[in-house]
């Protein structure tokens, strides 16, 4: 027989232990398939909304429940980890590059996918000491097809927001998800109510108009989405909107009224800025070669990209600062052996030469 008041107290013991391991937010979820989920995830797809991201496709039967990811899973603890900034991520310095907030410090899925594991050993442990029985768990970041802002929401960590991610009224929009699905049947949290009533500010914030609506994006569109995830060249009707931002964008998230309430009292140690990535100098950047983009951004999610890539935005970044002096640097760039790489550095050019 189930001991509801044994289990009970092991979800408020696992609370108090996940803050202990660092996260700020924590809340449990049933598994259950959600068809309005589900359906709005297919019209994003079949929009084609998603870009050139396949792998959102390719997996999408897996997202759409936590059981069709892992057919024994019973609950979802959803878990938020801090990363709420110091300064105004908006501001704005001369002759310098902006690199979105969650990328200056160090790789959150490896802070987050460690915390999760060693909650997820303790909760397996404890359920066995508790006399529940072997469990069985499994973690995941944002690598995995985890659908991780509805579920935050369905297990009361906040609400997805107009700008579609996760709002929550303690932190804000600034926390990093992940997951633990297990066999346990913990209690099941209240989920988030929306509390952006009439506020469209992330809406009229968006450089490039990626929100179609309210609650939809159109990835096509995102800066984080054309730094980051978009391989070729960036359509010219969007690199003036991309102003300054080399790696991401942080323009929907920073304007939100509920970030007023995010402390930064619960910001991991490890998700704190380096003070190189905090505001570069195109300068710099600009002369990195592939060893050196390696160095510099060794344990950052930046890496991922590789030089080429992040070349290409800082030459857009030049193109748009209206800054002679970096003309040089630009030029010798026209003859890069990639070629989105030689013909961003030609736009670059024919924007600081006008």
């Amino acid at each position: 027989m189930v001991n509801l008041a044994e289990i009970s107290t092991l979800k408020a013991d696992l609370a108090q232990e996940s803050r202990r391991l660092g996260f700020a937010a924590c809340g449990v979820t049933a598994v259950a398939e959600d068809p309005v989920r589900a359906r709005r995830l297919e019209q994003w797809l079949e929009d084609g909304r998603h870009g050139e991201m396949e792998w959102m496709e390719s997996r999408a039967e897996h997202r759409c429940s936590p059981q069709g990811l892992w057919p024994d899973a019973q609950r979802v603890i959803a878990l938020g980890m801090s990363y709420a900034p110091a300064t105004d991520p908006l501001a704005e310095r001369e002759g310098r590059a902006r690199i979105s907030v969650y990328a200056q410090g160090s790789d959150y899925h490896d802070t987050v996918k460690k915390a999760l594991k060693a909650l997820a050993r303790w909760l397996v442990a404890e359920a066995a000491k508790r006399g529940l029985g072997d469990i069985g768990v499994k973690v995941f970041v944002d690598t995995a097809p985890v659908m991780e802002k509805p579920l935050g929401q369905a297990a009361g960590l906040g609400w997805q927001g107009k700008h579609t991610n996760l709002v929550s009224r303690e932190h804000g929009s600034w926390l990093f998800l992940g997951a633990i699905y297990t066999t346990l049947e913990l209690p099941v949290d209240e989920p988030g109510n929306d509390r952006c009533g009439s506020c469209n500010a992330c809406q009229s914030a968006c450089p490039t108009a990626a929100f179609p609506t309210p609650y939809q994006l159109d990835a096509r569109r995102c800066i984080s989405y054309l730094t980051i995830e978009h391989k070729g060249a960036v359509p010219p009707k969007f690199r003036k909107a991309l102003g300054n931002r080399i790696y991401g964008c942080d323009d929907c998230l920073a304007v939100c009224p509920w970030n007023k309430f995010a402390s930064t009292a619960h910001t991991m140690r490890a998700f704190l800025p380096r003070a190189e990535l905090t505001a570069p100098r195109l300068t710099d950047l600009l002369a990195l070669d592939d060893a050196a983009f390696r160095q510099l951004f060794s344990g950052s999610p930046i890496k991922r990209i590789g030089r080429n890539r992040f070349v290409r935005n800082c030459l857009y970044a030049a193109g748009n600062s209206g800054d002679p002096a970096l003309l040089a640097q630009v030029s010798a760039l026209l003859t890069d052996p990639d070629p989105v790489v030689a013909e961003a550095a030609s736009w670059a050019q024919a924007e600081l030469s006008a």
